[in-house]
């Protein structure tokens, strides 16, 4: 009985916090980086000691929505690697869905990655710079495994895949940052571009035996 009733008000808990996460993510889309726990605790109908009960401190509630969006571009990231297609097709699925998410949710993605402007007081924005760092490394890693399953890179592969799966993330983040900020041309263009930077030594490496190709 004291196990069901745990049961139970944990369960209670996982829905309580994805109300709010969905509360919170209503403002960064409204707001963006200077999104507030002030302003999230009005739009979930509670009290900022309360949000704070649920994730501890602004830290710890951005880290929870990073989380929730990292984990969504992370799956659309992943099933553009495994479509069925040939490799420099799906190296231009990879980064156009990378650039179509951050085109598609653009306050969302200056919330994660870009701080509140400097005029914004403390309270009432995000320290996002000290937190987007571990989301690139995240992605970084993500990918750099992605590859060492798939890419034969010779005795140096576990290495060649850390440097590559980080400097591909870091490429496609600053990129795409300066896309979204002033729309030269179109996202198709940027990722013909990319690609076509990328396409020197992955084009000519063989698919790791046994692996799922790329």
């Amino acid at each position: 009985m004291e196990t069901s009733q745990r049961d139970e008000q944990q369960r209670a808990a996982e829905q309580r916090r994805r109300e709010l996460l969905e509360a919170a993510d209503r403002v960064v889309l409204r707001d963006g980086p200077g999104a507030s726990m002030n302003a999230i605790a009005a739009e979930a109908g509670i009290t900022k000691p309360i949000l704070y009960r649920h994730f501890g401190d602004k830290g710890g509630l951005y880290r929870a929505l990073a989380a929730r969006h990292t984990d969504a571009l992370l799956a659309g990231l992943r099933a553009a690697l495994d479509a069925p297609a040939e490799r420099r097709r799906r190296v231009e699925t990879t980064l156009d869905a990378y650039l179509a998410a951050i085109e598609a949710r653009p306050q969302v993605y200056r919330f994660l990655m870009h701080p509140a402007d400097e005029g914004t007081p403390a309270e009432h924005g995000f320290d996002v710079g000290r937190h987007s760092a571990p989301l690139l490394r995240r992605m970084g890693e993500e990918l750099a495994q992605v590859i060492s399953e798939r890419v034969d890179l010779g005795p140096d592969g576990e290495e060649l895949s850390r440097a590559w799966g980080h400097g591909i993330v870091g490429m496609m983040h600053a990129a795409g940052d300066w896309w979204l900020r002033e729309r030269p041309f179109e996202r198709s263009l940027l990722v013909r571009h990319l690609a076509d930077l990328l396409w020197g030594r992955l084009a000519t490496s063989g698919d790791l035996p046994g692996g799922p190709g790329f």
